[in-house]
Order: structure tokens, then C-alpha cells, then sequence
């Protein structure tokens, strides 16, 4: 191989050695990145393992799948992709459980615990539980009917959580057009990547307070599907507040492209998920009517938006920890 001398014959020493610094930076020489293969000498048979509860999970209860799902989601915007989320409360730790957004709604801990244990005694002190809602996202959306994806990864765990920034940056399910683009634009995601994202309510329940107020006072609606919602969501605040109804009025168990289809006919259950189609005027609803009839194009972008949600602030390196139970530190 050719010295540096006459690869770089105009490089006096210390420049060239500030030169070949500056590569390492820009390779991510200096910051470990996340990759596809960085348990494939660690840890060989995560993929398999973790795969393996969540089949189980999912074959015992469909709507796990969709549980699974939104962890990753409420995970990663709140500090970042870092298994924050998963932390409990102590007497003097308060974690994000416990946020408005979260409390007596997040839910599927048990089955990362699951997971979580059957991968320590494949490899101990290995995979981290960030690393274990990525693989638990993908696997929980392919065995549902969805795409497939090959998961980055490398994350740490946080040793610390934000129950503030948990009651502030996850979009509620009253948000307006503009309110969903703006929390997620704070993330590095685009319009586009929300309205793919989106997608993810193809599976999965909401509870009567998430839709109460769309039902008796959106006007945005279809009559008979109001009429319908509204038969197992009582008017009086308080009343059947924790019933459940299907994201998805068609296949709320099958991971496919019938929200967009409901949406384009006025039949979405959260207020924010019509605002993506409220006029047809509006600037989302073009993309909408394309997943509505294209779902080829929906897997490939929610795979798209997936990846760039996942790569969201996450700690590599020497950061963080690998946490040998995902609901403390160690």
C-alpha cells in the first residue's frame, strides 16, 4: 500500500494528522453509530429469541402487537430512543409511566420483561432494552401482516427519565394538523414521516376518552359511525372512560392500509388522525388518498419513517448502560 507521503504529497505531518482525525469524525469514528449486524458476533440468536415471546404474545392476545408498537413511539419521544419508558417509579425515581399519556395506557411491560429475560440467558449483559423495543416494533408489525425491515442497532439504556417531557412531547389524540406536524418536526421527521407513522393506528384499541369529544362534536364525521362509537361511549365525562374501540374499524388486527381508507371516508376514530384528511384541501390529505390506494407505497414509507424514528437521540458508545432489568437502572 502506498505511504501517506505520496497519497497526500502536499500534507505537512500535523495537518495530515488533523486530517485523518477529521475522517474518523465524519465515519463515526468518535461516536459509535447504530448498525444491522452489531449482535451478530455478541449476541448471534437475538433476533430469534425475541422473536419467539413476541409470536407468543401476540398468538395469546392480537392487540399485544399494537401495544408493543406504540412503546417504541412514546419511547423515543420522550429524550430519545433509550428504554426511559421502561423505567418504574421508585421512592426516589419518578419515570414516564405514570405521564398522562402513558398512565393506564402504555401498556406490554410484562412481555418486554419476558423478552428481556429470555435474551439475558442467551447472552448476559449484552442486548440492551432500547435494542429490545426496536426488534419488538418490527417483529410485532410483521407477524400482524406488515413490512419487514432490518433494525438497526446499538443503543444504550438511559439511567434516567423526564415524566415532564412525557406529558409534553407526545402528541395527544386531539392535536390539529399543525400541532402534529410541529411535535413531530421537533423530532427530525417530516410531514411525510407523520402521516406514515400514522399508519401504525391500522391495529389496535383507543379508550372513550381519546374519542369522546370527536364522536358528539366533530363534525368531520360519518353520521352512522359516530352513531356507532358513540352506543359504547357515554356523553358524561367519566362514564365508560376506559372502553375500547378499534383504531381501525376494518382489520384492527391485521397491519395494512384500511386507516387511510377510513379516513378518506370520514371514519377515523381520534380526532388527530381525521385532521390528516379533514378537507380535501388540506396539504396531507393527497398522501393519505395515495396510502388509501397503494399499499405498497404505505409499507415502504412507514419502514422509511420507522428507521429515522428509531435513529431519534439514541446513546451509543459509552453512554448509558446495559441494564440487566429494563424497569431500573443497575
Amino acid at each position: 500500500m502506498a505511504s501517506s507521503k505520496f497519497l497526500f504529497p502536499f500534507l505537512p505531518p500535523l495537518a495530515f494528522f488533523f486530517f485523518l482525525l477529521l475522517l474518523l469524525l465524519n465515519h463515526g469514528g468518535a461516536s459509535p453509530q447504530l448498525s444491522t449486524d452489531f449482535y451478530s458476533r455478541s449476541c448471534p440468536r437475538v433476533f430469534d429469541t425475541v422473536r419467539s415471546v413476541v409470536q407468543s404474545a401476540i398468538q395469546k392476545e392480537r392487540r399485544m402487537g399494537a401495544s408493543l408498537l406504540r412503546l417504541l413511539f412514546h419511547d423515543c419521544f420522550v429524550l430519545g430512543c433509550d428504554a426511559s419508558l421502561l423505567l418504574d417509579d421508585t421512592p426516589t425515581f419518578r419515570g414516564e409511566k405514570t405521564a398522562k399519556p402513558n398512565n393506564n395506557s402504555v401498556r406490554g411491560f410484562d412481555v418486554i420483561d419476558r423478552i428481556k429475560a429470555a435474551v439475558e440467558k442467551v447472552c448476559p449483559g449484552v442486548v440492551s432494552c432500547a435494542d429490545i423495543l426496536a426488534i419488538t416494533s418490527r417483529d410485532s408489525v410483521v407477524i400482524l401482516g406488515g413490512p419487514n425491515w432490518e433494525v438497526k442497532l446499538g443503543r444504550r439504556d438511559s439511567r434516567k427519565a423526564s415524566f415532564a417531557k412525557a406529558n409534553t412531547e407526545i402528541p395527544p389524540p386531539f392535536s390539529s394538523l399543525a400541532n402534529l406536524t410541529a411535535f413531530f418536526a421537533r423530532k427530525g421527521l417530516s410531514q411525510g414521516d407523520m402521516i406514515a407513522l400514522s399508519g401504525a393506528h391500522t391495529i389496535g384499541l383507543a379508550q372513550c376518552f381519546t374519542f369522546r369529544d370527536r364522536i358528539y362534536n366533530d363534525t368531520d364525521i360519518d353520521g352512522s359511525f359516530a352513531k356507532m362509537r358513540q352506543a359504547n361511549c357515554p356523553r358524561p365525562v367519566g362514564f365508560g372512560d376506559s372502553n375500547l374501540a378499534p383504531l381501525d374499524l376494518q382489520t384492527p388486527t391485521v397491519f395494512d392500509n384500511d386507516y387511510y381508507n377510513n379516513l378518506v371516508a370520514f371514519k377515523g376514530l381520534l380526532h388527530s388522525d381525521q385532521e390528516l384528511f379533514k378537507t380535501i384541501g388540506s396539504n396531507s390529505a393527497p398522501l393519505v388518498k395515495y396510502y388509501a390506494g397503494n399499499t405498497a407505497a404505505f409499507f415502504n414509507d412507514f419502514v422509511v419513517g420507522m428507521i429515522k424514528m428509531s435513529d431519534i437521540r439514541p446513546l451509543t458508545g459509552k453512554k448509558g448502560e446495559i441494564r440487566k432489568n429494563c424497569r431500573k437502572v443497575n
